[in-house]
């Protein structure tokens, strides 16, 4: 009777979930997804069968509650990405050498994702993904909706993120003594850091990764955070001035049973 009756309403607006397989990550987007069916929106996520489990109870209770939120299991292809039988979530890896081995194994979950999202009713109005799967790109030009980039964190530090990796490539601000503090340039307010906090130089496999990432983020319609505009208004309007910016959060504010308060994955 559930499905009939997503189904049937053909006219509600449908978003595709792509939670990259991280629980920093997916349990805000499942935070979302309820946010957003809360408001009458028909949500699918899209998953594998292990991360599925970690938040079957608290998406049980919110299709029970009424909210239209249904999910999608996907076999995530570990041994053929050079992951361990049953590896699907980046808390499982026996090592940090293998992250990059996961990404690799999202990747492919491309096409059958494709072929799921055909046979959907309603259709998919949009496409909400995380920025780590730069592939649902793809996914939002066939369907011909527009893509929302997600990211767990705030404005501040995404936009820190792209400066301090701008300025290893010129390499002209930073100092040569790990111990020097230098500021960070282009900032609404002066933040200063040392050589040392800098995240460590990419190997070329996660640089190519990285400009996947960027070409995504440039073609999408806009990007989400889980963070809110009060905590971090002008950081918020200078990340506005290149790409629409939605603060949705914090999105743990949409659980009020005391049991999705503690079930979160």
């Amino acid at each position: 009777m559930h499905n009939q009756a997503m189904d049937s309403q053909t006219n509600q607006l449908h978003f595709i979930m792509f939670p990259i397989m991280a629980q920093g990550h997916m349990i805000p987007m499942i935070d979302i997804a309820k946010m957003f069916a809360q408001r009458g929106v028909i949500i699918t996520i899209v998953t594998t069968p292990h991360n599925a489990a970690r938040f079957k109870k608290s998406i049980d209770r919110a299709t029970v509650s009424g909210l239209q939120i249904r999910v999608i299991q996907l076999n995530f292809p570990c041994e053929e990405a050079g992951l361990p039988k049953g590896c699907e979530n980046f808390d499982m890896l026996p090592s940090p050498n293998l992250a990059f081995n996961l990404f690799t194994a999202t990747a492919k979950l491309q096409e059958p994702a494709e072929k799921l999202i055909q046979e959907l009713k309603p259709p998919p109005s949009c496409i909400i993904s995380d920025f780590c799967l730069p592939w649902t790109i793809d996914i939002a030009r066939r369907f011909h909706v527009p893509r929302v980039t997600f990211h767990a964190t705030s404005c501040f530090t995404i936009l820190c993120t792209h400066i301090l990796y701008a300025a290893m490539v010129h390499q002209d601000i930073i100092p040569k003594s790990d111990s020097d503090y230098f500021v960070v340039p282009g900032l609404p307010d002066r933040i200063e850091i040392t050589r040392a906090q800098i995240p460590a130089p990419l190997s070329p496999n996660l640089i190519d990764f990285c400009l996947q990432i960027e070409e995504a983020d440039k073609a999408s319609h806009g990007v989400i955070f889980n963070s809110f505009d009060e905590l971090e208004m002008e950081y918020v309007k200078e990340y506005n001035k290149v790409k629409r910016v939605w603060c949705v959060g914090p999105a743990s504010v949409c659980n009020k049973d005391e049991m999705d308060k503690a079930q979160r994955g």
